[in-house]
């Protein structure tokens, strides 16, 4: 936290009067800044030793005093400085020297929770908390990076450039041994934050502008038909494995996530236009309005479990423990796939719709997908492989 001031001439600047330019330059944090006095004088009245001009007479005085005026002004800039601001640069000094308003800079860390603040206001709104909780997250993990790459506690946000991306994108896959698809999501959450400072005019330029997300290859994990009647037809004596069994065959029939047959009441059953059953409801994840023909499988689960004590239809568990049952589930019938919630919601769009020549746009109706585009990137393999199958049919036939 020290300053050096000294003052330099330009010789090279010499004119016909045989003077030249003073020069002052400001040194902080081994950081250099030079600036024009507007002084002149002859080389030969300068002490450069000790940063006066001499022999004393009443120009070399005059310069001596205006040269002492620009050194205090320097001093009382980086004194208010120290007071005000937790960090600044040598830019900031001579700025507040020149009399000029310094603009605040702001730190990544900063930026991030001003936006984790405003993001959580609009919980219950907008949002939902496991949303908000998402981009805390990625937040802790910046601030992680932040420690272990530049030993600070946070990083300014104008020197923010792709490099940082590219290296926090390094620290998550060594460090934090993350998935890319992973990666692929808390660099996305991380960018919304800087673009909000990009629109508030804290930056000049994206700095992440020229950064490409790496693509991943992901498979649709689903039961094929033989796998879904194996899994329906098997009763398990333990009760826990039986219900849990029950709630996945449920969701491969109705497309329902985790939160939504957790939260599944009987007022989301109703009479449709065709006077059949359907299920009504609002999708966990984008809040549209899902509605669902209630297929005769999934019916005969909400006659076993129907409670007239209850409102909601299942008593479900979390879904931590929900996950860690299936495994046993899977085990024990030897499906080798991963079932996961998330493995029933597939299963329902692929074996029960699509495999059933079910329409794309219908199934993406279903899934209460905010855009058929998702459906058809998440599920286009699946239809050429049906396609597939059928060509090969009709090559059988002779």
């Amino acid at each position: 936290m020290k300053i050096n001031i000294r003052f330099l001439l330009y010789i090279s600047k010499t004119n016909r009067k045989g003077v030249c330019p003073i020069r002052c330059r400001i040194t902080y944090n081994k950081n250099r800044k030079e600036f024009s006095t507007g002084l002149f004088i002859n080389p030969e009245y300068w002490d450069s030793k000790q940063q006066i001009a001499e022999p004393p007479n009443k120009e070399n005085t005059l310069i001596n005093q205006q040269l002492s005026l620009i050194e205090n002004k320097i001093r009382q800039a980086f004194l208010l400085l120290q007071v005000k601001e937790n960090n600044f640069t040598i830019d900031d000094i001579y700025t507040l020297y020149k009399g000029k308003k310094i603009a605040k800079e702001h730190n990544v860390l900063e930026v991030f929770e001003s936006y984790l603040d405003m993001l959580k206001k609009l919980i219950g709104i907008d949002i939902k908390e496991a949303t908000w909780n998402k981009f805390h997250y990625v937040r802790n993990n910046v601030k992680s990076f932040i420690k272990w790459k530049h030993k600070t506690n946070d990083f300014p946000l104008k020197k923010l450039t792709l490099q940082f991306l590219i290296d926090f994108e390094y620290y998550l896959k060594v460090e934090k041994s993350q998935k890319q698809i992973t990666i692929n999501k808390s660099i996305q959450r991380f960018r919304k934050p800087i673009k909000v400072a990009l629109s508030k005019g804290y930056l000049d330029r994206d700095p992440f502008m020229l950064y490409k997300t790496k693509s991943v290859k992901t498979e649709i994990v689903f039961l094929s038909v033989n796998e879904l009647k194996k899994l329906e037809k098997h009763q398990f004596y333990q009760p826990r494995l039986q219900q849990v069994k029950d709630w996945f065959v449920f969701s491969c029939y109705t497309g329902l996530a985790y939160n939504e047959i957790k939260n599944f009441k009987k007022q989301h059953i109703v009479k449709g236009f065709d006077d059949e059953l359907w299920i009504e409801m609002k999708r966990e994840k984008t809040q549209r309005n899902i509605s669902v023909p209630l297929l005769p499988k999934a019916r005969e689960l909400i006659d076993k479990y129907e409670d007239d004590n209850s409102d909601n239809i299942f008593n479900i568990c979390s879904n931590q423990r929900y996950n860690s049952y299936l495994k046993e589930v899977a085990s024990i019938l030897g499906i080798t796939k991963r079932l996961t919630t998330h493995t029933a919601r597939k299963t329902f769009a692929s074996t029960v719709l699509l495999y059933n020549d079910v329409p794309m746009e219908i199934v993406s109706q279903l899934l209460g997908h905010s855009s058929i585009t998702i459906t058809e990137d998440s599920y286009g393999k699946v239809v050429q492989k049906k396609v597939s199958e059928q060509m090969k049919r009709l090559n059988n036939i002779k």
